[in-house]
């Protein structure tokens, strides 16, 4: 068999036909830019892949024992000893409210009698005075007269102090106020009239301190008395 050797017009046509493309070079300065280029563009692309599973936190019952039922019986015994002394501490109080009232009630009944016994001072010593007047004296008017003044003064005292006598002689008999100790037959007065005051009595506002002892009027025996 015959080679056929192609000839050097052959050749030439076809390096010229297929020229051969130089390969570039990449300088030293070009060599990071072109590298950092592709970090760069996968940083601006959104990451695709899904979010990692957050694990569940443990819950107490998983973390802790569960705790024991409490007792019944303790839980009665704690109320029971809680009311106790809740109880006992009222108690107290009001033991200490008690005697702190008391002891007020005690000063406040202490200061009006030591008020009303410096009212009364002064007549004690008008009374002193009248006495000693009576045993130089050799008039019984001017005693007499004395005695009334004192005992005027006294009337007064007692009465800033809001103490009235009872009214008697004259007016209807009461048996709240008055007390009879007798009755008379008179026609000089309706029966049921006070005819006379044996001792006074005395109200202090409107409470009675005491009753004032009176004679009663009656209609005579055998007289009708009157509806």
């Amino acid at each position: 068999m015959t080679e056929t050797t192609p000839s050097n017009e052959e050749t030439q046509t076809t390096a010229a036909a297929d020229p051969v493309q130089p390969t570039p070079t990449a300088s030293s300065g070009d060599a990071p830019a072109e590298a950092a280029a592709p970090k760069e563009a996968s940083a601006r692309a959104p990451s695709t892949a899904p979010p990692a599973p957050t694990p569940p936190a443990p819950t107490p019952a998983a973390s802790a024992p569960a705790a024991a039922p409490a007792d019944p019986l303790t839980e009665v015994r704690a109320e029971a000893a809680r009311l106790k002394e809740q109880w006992m501490r009222t108690a107290a109080d009001f033991d200490n409210f008690r005697k702190r009232a008391r002891r007020d009630v005690e000063d406040s009944r202490r200061t009006g009698r030591e008020e009303l016994l410096k009212d009364l001072l002064p007549v004690f010593d008008n009374l002193e005075r009248a006495i000693q007047s009576a045993q130089r004296a050799t008039e019984i008017k001017p005693v007499a007269e004395g005695l009334a003044m004192v005992v005027k003064q006294f009337v007064d005292v007692v009465a800033r102090s809001g103490i009235t006598k009872v009214a008697t002689v004259g007016g209807m008999f009461d048996p709240a106020i008055h007390e009879a100790i007798q009755q008379v037959e008179t026609d000089d007065h309706p029966p049921g009239t006070v005819v006379s005051e044996v001792q006074p009595g005395y109200m202090n506002g409107e409470r009675l301190v005491r009753a004032a002892m009176v004679v009663v009027a009656k209609p005579r025996t055998g007289e009708p008395q009157p509806s």
